[in-house]
């Protein structure tokens, strides 16, 4: 019988501290409650709004009033050229991985070169100025980048100096150098910034191996190929593994902000394609329909690179 008290009465010793603790810690409970609800309402509820995809969604009607169309804005969206789907996609995913290759591999350069500079009263005003340009509007940027390459920017003025070219290039009007002109503007704009995470995974790593490095006679490069870059690796993998999802959001504002007639057929992504349908044109569930598949693609990217990760034996995210 005394045993059968004890067994009965420890599950209301455990709930006592349970609410105990609960109300120890119900600060960070609320906190934890309102993000928690910050995301349901902003990220998940929204997605109800999906639906307009399969309906031929009419604003007047509603979502529950407009007539239900399958999955026919998918197959119009795949099927018809005139729209030119393909090429978006095409524009937004060889935006998006030349941006993710070019502000990757700036900033792990930029982190580790950072990193090789000792003084202090140098690394921080150089650390400092780096990333000021992430705290811009792509206003701002895409101003900067009209005026410098501009007939009379200082571009143009610097390769006629040197002989490189006779006359002023207009570069906006050149399909070919659209693509490059995104990457550079997104490398100044964001390589400071993306480097702050991995300057903090090289402070990480354990000083006395750097230590133990210079005294079998290593130099810095040495130190950087055999200690750094493998010490930021994990870090490296599981950045990379989410920047993979974003590949297809290659961007509005700038492409929306640079592009013009001339460089139409490689300015134009997702984003845009969705603001001229969904916005534009009226037709909310095309727009949506070309949302979902940009959304199931990021996913599926997402997916095979944790498995390859996975396989490989890398860091991953699940």
């Amino acid at each position: 019988m005394a045993k059968s008290a004890a067994t009965i009465s420890a599950p209301r010793k455990d709930r006592k501290f349970t609410w105990k603790e609960v109300k120890r810690q119900k600060v960070l409970l609320i906190i934890a409650l309102i993000v928690f609800l910050y995301g349901i309402l902003f990220y998940y509820l929204p997605l109800f709004g999906w639906a307009t995809a399969f309906i031929q969604y009419k604003p007047k009607f509603g979502i529950f009033g407009s007539s239900f169309i399958g999955f026919d804005k998918f197959k119009f969206l795949f099927t018809n050229e005139s729209i030119g789907f393909w090429r978006v996609m095409r524009n937004t995913f060889c935006m998006g991985a030349l941006n993710l290759v070019t502000s990757t591999f700036m900033a792990v350069v930029f982190a580790i070169l950072l990193n090789e500079i000792k003084p202090n009263l140098i690394k921080k005003p150089i650390q400092t100025v780096s990333y000021l340009p992430h705290f811009l509007s792509w206003i701002v940027v895409t101003g900067i980048l009209h005026s410098a390459l501009s007939s009379t920017g200082i571009v143009n003025e610097v390769l006629m100096a040197l002989g490189v070219t006779d006359q002023a290039i207009n570069f906006f009007a050149f399909p070919e150098y659209f693509w490059g002109i995104v990457a550079f503007a997104n490398v100044w704009k964001e390589t400071g910034w993306n480097a702050i995470i991995y300057l903090a995974a090289i402070t990480s790593i354990d000083p006395t191996l750097y230590e133990a490095a210079s005294i079998d006679g290593a130099g810095r490069w040495a130190k950087i190929k055999y200690i750094t870059l493998p010490g930021i690796k994990p870090t490296f993998m599981i950045l990379l593994l989410i920047n993979v999802g974003n590949v297809l959001n290659a961007g509005f504002e700038v492409q929306y902000l640079l592009g013009n007639g001339l460089v139409k057929k490689v300015s134009e992504t997702i984003d845009i394609f969705v603001l001229k349908w969904g916005i534009s044109q009226n037709d909310f569930s095309l727009g949506t329909a070309a949302g979902i598949f940009k959304s199931a693609i990021s996913i599926l990217l997402i997916v095979l690179c944790n498995a390859w990760a996975k396989h490989a034996g890398e860091e991953r995210l699940f």
